[in-house]
């Protein structure tokens, strides 16, 4: 997300970065390009000129023409002011109700409600340790029940059975009691998608709100349909008293325009971004990070929680203890580890929040690409146990075999070997205390580890 209006900011205001002196003229030119960055990416006009005179004013201030980094001064407005226009913080979700908290979720068709449920329920039972229900009260859409009881399954949340000859309002008050009767701590009612133009509906959907009187209304829409999606969700909040957005396909829009416009028109928070088809690829909408990343800055704090969520903890201790007392880095474990970086949503979902990486080139980024990972996978799954323990005996007939079995080449299993050999090199200084030396000497590389803190100059990859 944010790609185009990214390479368009952060190049603008590298060449603002480093001017010893700012001028009215300096100004000027960059906020003309600023506008047209954004007018791209497809922002609402209103949301252009405002966040344009806004910086306008701040920039002629006393504090960027009289500073001695005018060009630092002039890039912390422009980040301060992309957080206002999205919100400054990150708005949780107001569950602090008695039980069971309601959550409506509405949207149009095609926006990617019942998969934002799922997200939805997965996230609350895992990060929140709530007890979670979920009903379908969508009985137009052929199959929308059968959808949602299925992924309820896969996020492991209770499914309320429902039918699609039943009335919605039937189907909520029988969800609510059982919820009630379950003693779970959120019920998520997944709406028929409609058109804010469709009367019919839209009463049908304010008689469900009155019925259940939900703690939060969400409103999901589409990040690629642009400036229209804030639009949308405007005409929704009219007619319904939404408490949030949730952004889904965000991986899939370039532009951004959606994420940047939609406070400024509806007067309500993004509350969630969906960023890929997984069922865990739902994450918290926090603006001071989306700020950061569309100037080319990074989200290490988002990139830390991701990691920190996701990656198997217990194989993690034991390859750090395995690797403490010496048993050696196997070509097993070289495989394990890509297939965590396969379940966190792959490189290019990491790479995006690592600082510097909009000057990374794209050939670069590529190598250490969602494809080459898995291509690394399908050759060391056509090795046999004893080729993945003892790599050395790997020779021309085994190799061409194995490129056979994973459909590459021989010169990819030289490159993996290559790879895996330097990575047991750097196992090796971890054996013992090595890793506590190698963690002291990245500490001053490292955000807040030393006292000019940040990242080593065009930020960098951590591998």
């Amino acid at each position: 997300m944010f790609a185009n209006l990214s390479d368009r900011l952060s190049g603008v205001m590298q060449k603002v970065r480093g001017q010893g002196r700012i001028s009215e003229d300096n100004i000027k030119d960059t906020l003309r390009e600023v506008r047209m960055a954004l007018l791209e990416a497809d922002v609402a006009l209103p949301v252009v000129k405002q966040f344009v005179d806004q910086v306008r004013t701040k920039a002629m201030g006393e504090e960027v023409l009289r500073s001695l980094t005018p060009g630092q001064v002039l890039i912390k407005i422009v980040n301060d002011e992309l957080i206002q226009v999205m919100g400054e913080a990150n708005e949780e979700l107001e569950l602090a109700t008695q039980p069971p908290a309601v959550i409506l979720v509405a949207g149009l068709q095609g926006s990617g409600k019942t998969t934002s449920v799922a997200k939805l329920a997965r996230l609350l039972r895992e990060r929140e340790k709530k007890k979670v229900m979920v009903v379908s009260a969508d009985v137009y859409r052929p199959a929308a029940i059968e959808q949602l009881q299925r992924l309820a399954a896969d996020v492991e949340v209770e499914f309320h059975p429902s039918k699609s000859n039943q009335k919605p309002l039937a189907i909520a008050r029988k969800a609510i009691s059982a919820a009630r009767k379950g003693f779970f701590d959120v019920l998520i009612v997944d709406t028929a998608g409609r058109m804010h133009v469709d009367e019919q509906m839209m009463t049908e959907i304010q008689g469900l709100h009155a019925e259940l009187a939900p703690v939060e209304t969400l409103f999901v829409v589409d990040a690629m349909t642009g400036q229209d999606a804030a639009n949308t969700a405007k005409a929704f909040n009219d007619a319904l008293p939404l408490t949030g957005v949730v952004l889904t396909k965000s991986d899939g829009d370039a532009r951004g325009g959606a994420a940047l416009s939609i406070r400024h028109i509806t007067g309500k928070p993004i509350k969630f971004l969906g960023v890929g088809e997984k069922t865990t690829a739902l994450e918290p909408f926090h603006p001071e990070r989306v700020a950061s990343r569309i100037l080319g800055m990074g989200d290490v704090l988002s990139l830390v929680e991701e990691v920190t969520a996701k990656v198997d903890q217990d194989k993690a201790a034991k390859l750090a203890n395995k690797i403490q007392k010496g048993q050696g880095f196997t070509l097993n474990d070289f495989k394990e580890q890509m297939e965590q970086m396969a379940q966190m949503g792959g490189m290019s979902g990491l790479l995006d929040k690592l600082p510097g990486m909009g000057q990374v080139p794209d050939a670069v980024k590529a190598q250490v690409g969602d494809r080459e990972i898995n291509r690394l996978i399908a050759i060391i799954n056509s090795m046999t146990p004893q080729e993945r323990a003892f790599p050395a005996v790997i020779k021309g007939s085994r190799k061409r075999r194995i490129a056979t079995g994973s459909g590459t080449q021989v010169q990819d299993i030289n490159k993996l070997l290559k790879q895996f050999s330097q990575m047991q090199k750097v196992m090796k200084k971890m054996k013992g205390g090595g890793m506590a030396k190698m963690m002291r000497g990245m500490a001053g590389k490292l955000p807040g580890g030393s006292p000019g803190g940040g990242m080593p100059p065009g930020g960098g990859l951590p591998f």
